[in-house]
């Protein structure tokens, strides 16, 4: 490297032992001048010195690295000692002053020897882990075992179990694909344990609010899954949890207004206005759920015990799945007029895919009328397929709730088609 490019990478290696330094000295400013083990000087030397030792390694190649590995371990003993002393000294346990010193070190090294945007980005990381120390501890001690327990479980299922599974149909009929099953369950799994984060944090409404925006993003689907099991534990607030399973189906209509945009074809003047009013009647409804006093009794808060079980996110998993697969078999029909038979059982499951190929294939006005009648058959039947699952998950209550949202929703949008006609 030459000689600039040498500079700006020993100043991010400094800039990065300033930064970690300067956290640690903040912590412990009212201590007397030599009484601190490793301070603001000490990291951002030490992150100079991991940077030096770097430029060292890469000039020497392999003899470079066997020197800097005994440069790294000289330094972190010195820290070590003195933290001992300190330690010995206050009668105190700790050993974050000495990890922190050989991040530093190390990052030092990593941003000469390596990527200088990775060791700066994990040089704000760590200074930030350092920062929030009071913030960390306080939210280890509030949390239950159950909500540690589904937090492994949904980290395992996601960074160990699905990396692990093949990414394509093992069946004769090429509609099971291992990955994407996982990953449906995982996402419902994911959407559960938002809805409990953010109901615990911000409470019932505004949590319910986030869930289901949030969540529509991704699935609307798994939302609709995730809600209808809260309603069936908790029927006093079925009415709320209805207007999460809401909020997220308009999200879904303004979802497929945007990937109709995105591709850029002459369909979006032919459903902007059917699914934008059916979004915003979905929008109204879930509003007035969301405030309706049940039984007109005082309101009160939801009572979550645990994030998601395990057994309950396997069976809603393989339930969609199976649904998936059949949509998959019975859409297999062709093409032409064909396609809104397609659409229509397409829309059991899914409207982005239905949607993304429908606006694709949209080449000439007669294309474009046929895309657009697909894409607001598929979009009315996802709508009212969420509320066949979320009655079957639910209860009636739920049920009911979401099909009269459906139907109210599906009319309006269909009434802005007669608009031309009655003109």
């Amino acid at each position: 490297m030459d000689t600039l490019e040498l500079f700006q990478r020993l100043g991010v290696a400094l800039a990065i032992g300033f930064l970690i330094g300067l956290e640690r000295g903040w912590k412990t400013r009212n201590e007397p001048e030599g009484a601190r083990a490793a301070g603001l000087r000490t990291h951002a030397l030490g992150g100079l010195l991991g940077g030096v030792w770097g430029a060292l390694a890469v000039a020497r190649e392999t003899d470079g690295l066997i020197a800097i590995a005994l440069a790294f371990a000289v330094y972190s003993g010195a820290i070590l000692l003195f933290r001992y002393r300190e330690a010995v000294d206050e009668k105190t346990f700790g050993v974050t002053t000495v990890v922190a010193a050989m991040l530093t070190f190390a990052l030092g090294a990593l941003a000469v020897m390596g990527d200088m945007a990775v060791a700066g980005g994990m040089g704000v990381a760590a200074a930030a882990l350092l920062a929030f120390k009071d913030v960390l501890h306080g939210w280890v001690g509030r949390i239950s075992w159950l909500e540690l327990r589904s937090g492994l479980l949904l980290a395992a299922m996601t960074f160990i179990l699905l990396p692990m599974l093949p990414d394509r149909t093992i069946d004769p009929w090429n509609t099971i694909n291992p990955f994407e099953m996982w990953l449906l369950t995982v996402m419902i799994a994911a959407i559960s344990f938002a809805g409990y984060i953010a109901i615990k944090a911000v409470g019932d409404e505004a949590g319910i609010v986030m869930t289901g925006i949030a969540g529509g993003l991704a699935s609307s689907t798994a939302v609709t899954v995730t809600l209808a099991e809260m309603a069936k534990e908790h029927p006093e607030k079925v009415s709320p949890l209805t207007s999460g399973a809401l909020f997220a189906s308009a999200t879904m209509a303004a979802r497929v207004l945007v990937v109709v945009a995105a591709v850029g074809t002459s369909v979006l003047p032919k459903i902007a206005l059917p699914i934008g009013v059916g979004g915003l009647a979905l929008l109204g409804i879930a509003f007035y759920f969301l405030k309706q006093n049940t039984n007109g009794v005082e309101r009160s808060r939801l009572k979550l015990t645990n994030p998601f079980e395990l057994k309950t996110v396997l069976k809603f998993g393989l339930l969609l799945t199976a649904i998936t697969a059949a949509t998959k078999l019975l859409t297999r029909i062709g093409t032409g007029q064909g396609v809104y038979v397609l659409a229509l059982f397409s829309g059991i499951a899914d409207v982005d895919a239905m949607t993304l190929s429908m606006s694709r294939q949209a080449t000439d006005p007669g294309s474009a009328t046929l895309a657009a009648n697909a894409i607001l058959i598929v979009v009315a039947v996802n709508t009212v397929a969420k509320a066949v699952i979320g009655w079957m998950t639910g209860g009636a209550g739920f049920g009911k709730r979401m099909m009269a949202a459906a139907v109210v929703a599906i009319a309006a949008g269909g009434a802005t088609l007669l608009l031309p006609s009655l003109s």
